[in-house]
């Protein structure tokens, strides 16, 4: 699909760290966005950014419905998560509760909207954190951990669900490191995850509105625990901001 024939893109988060850069890029690029927000005080934000606002919860599966099918857009890109702001520790632990179900009950009423609505295109954030353990450089095809306990069997679980709902419609997933940069709370990364760039994130998304097969991406800076070559080789993507450029000696 090509800007010039007004593409119409619904951003799911479209207003959260990796909404508030995707909205903007699209319209400069002449898409038509559409940005879904469950708050009434975020309508003027998106109407600066040039997006029609949908004021939906994504949980309320046939106000969404309804809201998907006004619109009609040919693809929709899917950033919702739930996680307390700056990844605040003391609250951490029920925001990957509410994380998940975003990512179950969320992801399901969305993808029943677009279907309903004949959307095309469908593509997703998740986490390139959730493999099971074994050698390090992680290929899209390696499994995941779904062996995990505690939090991390909550937030991996939620995951699974996310990617096979995707799959299902067709769509690409994009396995983000940990995001770093402008809105994510994260000026630089420590090098100990695997860390992504805010505006790689942007630039994936945008690149699998038009590229790529239905499945998994792995998408992180220059980062030797993930295989990047499959998201180099389907959508010419490469990192915005090299590890070496970032990292501090001994870093």
């Amino acid at each position: 699909m090509t800007s010039s024939k007004r593409t119409t893109v619904l951003i799911a988060g479209a207003t959260g760290a990796i909404g508030r850069q995707l909205v903007p890029r699209l319209v400069s690029l002449d898409y038509r966005v559409a940005g879904l927000t469950r708050d009434t005080n975020k309508v003027n934000a998106l109407l600066k950014m040039g997006a029609i606002p949908l004021v939906v919860d994504v949980f309320d599966s046939d106000r969404l419905t309804e809201a998907m099918m006004a619109v009609r857009p040919d693809a929709v890109i899917h950033q919702l998560t739930d996680l307390p702001r700056n990844l605040d520790a003391a609250h951490m632990q029920e925001g990957i509760a509410r994380n998940a179900r975003i990512r179950t009950e969320g992801t399901r009423n969305l993808m029943l909207a677009a279907k309903a609505a004949g959307v095309r295109r469908i593509v997703a954030q998740s986490i390139a954190w959730a493999y099971a353990p074994g050698p390090e450089r992680f290929a899209e095809t390696d499994p995941l951990d779904v062996q995990a306990e505690g939090l991390r069997a909550l937030s991996v679980g939620g995951i699974v669900a996310l990617e096979q709902a995707v799959q299902e419609m067709g769509g690409v997933v994009l396995r983000y490191g940990q995001l770093w940069g402008e809105g994510t709370g994260v000026d630089v990364p420590d090098g100990k995850d695997r860390p992504l760039h805010i505006d790689g994130a942007v630039t994936a998304a945008i690149a699998a509105l038009s590229s790529g097969t239905a499945g998994a991406y792995n998408i992180a800076d220059n980062d030797e625990r993930l295989d990047l070559t499959k998201a180099h080789r389907d959508f010419g993507w490469k990192p915005s901001a090299p590890l070496r450029t970032i990292i501090p000696s001994g870093g």
